[in-house]
């Protein structure tokens, strides 16, 4: 039989950040592209999980992947989250995610372009359009982090939005193993009736 391997840790960085005030910059809409941004109040866990690797395996997002279908969906369900889908030319390109943290706190949980949508011209639009929607319930601070996984131009990208840096932390991150990756396929693909 053969043995599982579990990946090793990667070491992460990460550093909080928020903003105090919407952002004052202004964007035109991007040309040669037709873009479309919905809400997506009922999204399937399945589409949901789609999205977030499409966008975040590039970066080693993990942590919705290793949650079950009732707690993943009691999440995405839950009143103080949302989630938005951005769509280029006819299909998803990326999404965004909030989180209502406390009354007057909104937490940007997610934020990201599938790799076709890279190149596009449209990457500080959909940021803009997304702190837009953030700063639309009139919350008192917008905070995100990111780390040394992500983007290598993230951090300078929320700067220049207009968020500072509020602090930083180590920690590890263990990346999906290959039977994980396999369980997920599994789990995405089949219908519920058919899981075993």
């Amino acid at each position: 039989m053969a043995r599982k391997v579990q990946p090793a840790p990667i070491a992460v960085h990460i550093t909080a950040l928020e903003m105090t005030a919407p952002p004052k910059q202004s964007l035109p809409v991007p040309v040669n592209v037709h873009t479309a941004i919905l809400s997506a109040p009922e999204i399937p866990p399945a589409f949901y999980r789609f999205l977030y690797r499409q966008v975040g395996s590039r970066w080693h997002w993990v942590d919705r992947l290793r949650m079950d279908d009732e707690t993943l969906a009691a999440t995405l369900s839950d009143k103080r989250n949302s989630v938005t889908v951005l769509y280029v030319n006819g299909a998803p390109a990326g999404f965004f995610e909030l989180w209502q943290e406390e009354e007057d706190v909104i937490e940007l949980s997610h934020f990201g372009l599938f790799e076709r949508a890279l190149g596009l011209g449209i990457g500080k639009w959909f940021l803009l359009q997304t702190l837009y929607a953030a700063w639309s319930s009139g919350p008192k601070r917008v905070r995100v982090t990111t780390n040394n996984l992500d983007h290598p131009r993230a951090l300078q990208l929320y700067q220049m939005f207009g968020f500072s840096p509020v602090g930083t932390q180590d920690a590890e991150l263990v990346p999906l193993s290959d039977a994980e990756l396999l369980e997920l396929a599994k789990r995405d693909c089949l219908m519920p009736a058919e899981r075993r």
